[in-house]
């Protein structure tokens, strides 16, 4: 496996963008190096402080994955060991429970269950929300109408107690993607013929769309070890977390058709001749464990687990350029960061899966003004 040694070293230039945003090639980029060590030249300065102090909004929760906004300014929430859909009041409050999701089926040891969550852009007259999550035979997608019954219109990926991905979102192009891991079982990133280790690209009753790479075909890149944060900036570029092994974690720029190199790159590395796409960004896994990721203007906030904080990655068109860490260890480990209605991040804590420390109320809705 090809790995670049040297933390916060720059990173190759991407050589196309997301098809059709007609967006510059990307330029040589740098990412920032941890708290305490000094800072590449050509970075910028360090993230300000944020305005206002970050406010609770929902607390005793049961490992919460993934948060969507409803038209109104309410919440979704899943639940990942539980099944459950909560409601939270927009601007915070008492969660209700929406929904339970019949035939979810978590492992307390791994990471499978009641993953993302996805509501319709056009929920206003449809009024369809989406779910992953895994079963005991997979990992599926479906979308119901909140106390409806549940449709299923993407079934059969491969399940595992590790790397099941989940994380859905739709683009700006009105399509549903989802991150799917390759449930440690490596050899399936490079299968272009399963759909694991990828990011796919679906209408939202499930069919293929026409102007995929392949047009039989999800499949909407590949190479991908455990994909957990999608976002798209303004121009339509996408941008995606994605867990490392041992060494890098990442953020990749997008771009439809490219392979990401899993697993025979982890982080920055040969390319194989153009073969492999290289990411924009790199920590090591020590500092960060990526999972959700948004946009708010100009910088994609990324949740850390392991890192316990929020990265901002701050964009200069399809560069990317690593800024200081915010809430380090104030909440512990980060799981869903998202854009709210109301201009905030809110983000989930993820301490009750066994892999964190507890804290009082954990765990917490968080949300803050950046």
């Amino acid at each position: 496996m090809r790995r670049r040694t040297i933390l916060g070293a720059a990173t190759a230039a991407a050589t196309a963008t997301l098809a059709g945003c007609g967006a510059p090639p990307p330029t040589r980029s740098g990412t920032g190096p941890s708290d305490g060590a000094s800072r590449p030249t050509g970075s910028p300065p360090p993230s300000p402080a944020p305005s206002a102090p970050p406010r609770i909004v929902a607390e005793n929760l049961n490992v919460p994955w993934a948060l969507a906004f409803l038209p109104g300014g309410d919440a979704l929430v899943s639940e990942r060991e539980t099944g459950r859909i909560l409601r939270v009041p927009a601007g915070g409050g008492t969660p209700t429970q929406a929904m339970r999701i019949p035939d979810v089926a978590a492992d307390d040891s791994g990471e499978g269950g009641l993953l993302g969550i996805a509501v319709s852009p056009a929920y206003a007259s449809d009024g369809l929300v989406y779910a992953y999550y895994t079963t005991r035979t997979d990992n599926r997608i479906v979308r119901f109408t909140i106390g409806g019954s549940v449709s299923p219109i993407l079934t059969g990926l491969r399940r595992g107690s590790i790397h099941n991905g989940g994380r859905i979102a739709f683009g700006p192009d009105g399509k549903l993607y989802a991150g799917v891991g390759e449930t440690g079982n490596r050899g399936l990133a490079q299968d272009r013929s399963s759909l694991n280790g990828k990011i796919l690209r679906i209408n939202p009753d499930g069919t293929v769309p026409a102007d995929n790479p392949n047009a039989f075909s999800a499949v909407w890149t590949w190479g991908h070890r455990n994909v957990q944060g999608l976002a798209w900036d303004r121009a339509g570029r996408m941008w995606a977390t994605e867990f490392g092994q041992d060494t890098f974690d990442e953020v990749n720029l997008i771009v439809a058709g490219h392979n990401y190199g899993w697993p025979t790159v982890e982080g920055v590395g040969d390319t194989g001749g153009g073969k492999y796409t290289n990411p924009l960004v790199t920590w090591h896994t020590s500092d960060a464990s990526p999972s959700g990721a948004a946009i708010l203007g100009d910088t994609l906030y990324v949740g850390a687990l392991r890192g316990a904080a929020v990265w901002p990655v701050h964009l200069n068109g399809a560069t990317a350029t690593v800024g200081d860490r915010l809430l380090h260890n104030a909440y512990g480990r980060i799981r869903a960061v998202a854009a709210g209605p109301d201009g905030r991040l809110w983000i989930t804590t993820s301490n009750r899966d066994g892999r964190g420390t507890l804290n009082p109320g954990d765990d917490k809705i968080i949300a803050m003004t950046v």
